[in-house]
């Protein structure tokens, strides 16, 4: 099948050109359309996960099935637009640009955490973790979670990228950089941050094993998020 891509801004500048059309086989998603456009122009990759995508006029998810004629649009953050503080991706983290986009020239600490797949748990050897999310509920709780912690905390910047999908053993499933003018403060929201998710996101994970089982790793109930006080 034959779908129509239009690219703006910076992704047209990644395509080399701000429309064309490409082939892709019938069944085929917007992550199939996302590898494939990469493997042609692998700068895109980093640019991706910051692109929203629209199906004949409408935003759509990566999963989404895409059907011959469509008219699937790359649109980047629009100018005037607030600093995105957490994303959904459905790859490899891009740890370093997570680190730049975080870090500002008056913060004086940065702190990463990153989360990766481990081979074990209680005793079982783990060959990878698959996640799911709840996605549009999942960003707005990571925005919310970000948002109120960098209010808390003059000069604090947050940011999270979360991964879903396939994680294999050894790579980052979730990274949270937190930048402040101290370091005290960057420890502080990045520990808070990554405590809040767990209770407060909708990401769920699941465990393969190396007997060829799984199971999913459903240990507290989502909580509400707390009410935090009037500055």
């Amino acid at each position: 099948m034959r779908v129509r891509i239009l690219a703006f801004a910076t992704a047209a500048t990644e395509l080399g050109a701000a429309e064309g059309e490409i082939e892709l086989a019938d069944g085929a998603t917007i992550d199939t359309l996302r590898r494939e456009l990469v493997s042609r122009h692998p700068s895109l990759d980093t640019l991706w996960p910051r692109l929203a995508i629209a199906v004949d006029g409408e935003l759509a998810a990566a999963d989404t099935v895409l059907e011959d004629g469509v008219e699937v649009a790359l649109l980047p953050p629009v100018s005037g637009g607030e600093r995105a503080r957490a994303r959904l991706v459905d790859g490899p983290i891009d740890v370093a640009a997570l680190r730049a986009e975080t870090g500002h020239d008056s913060c004086g600490a940065l702190t990463l955490f990153v989360g990766s797949a481990r081979n074990n748990h209680d005793g079982r050897a783990v060959t990878g973790l698959t996640y799911s999310a709840y996605r549009r509920m999942a960003v707005a709780s990571l925005e919310k979670i970000s948002r109120e912690l960098e209010a808390e905390a003059p000069g604090l910047r947050l940011g999270i990228v979360h991964r879903l999908g396939v994680v294999p053993v050894g790579e980052a499933s979730v990274a949270i950089a937190a930048a402040a003018p101290h370091r005290d403060a960057a420890f502080a929201a990045a520990r808070t941050a990554l405590e809040r998710l767990k209770r407060e996101t909708p990401i769920w994970k699941r465990e393969s094993y190396a007997d060829g089982s799984s199971a999913w790793r459903e240990e507290e109930p989502l909580a509400a998020a707390p009410v935090m006080a009037n500055p």
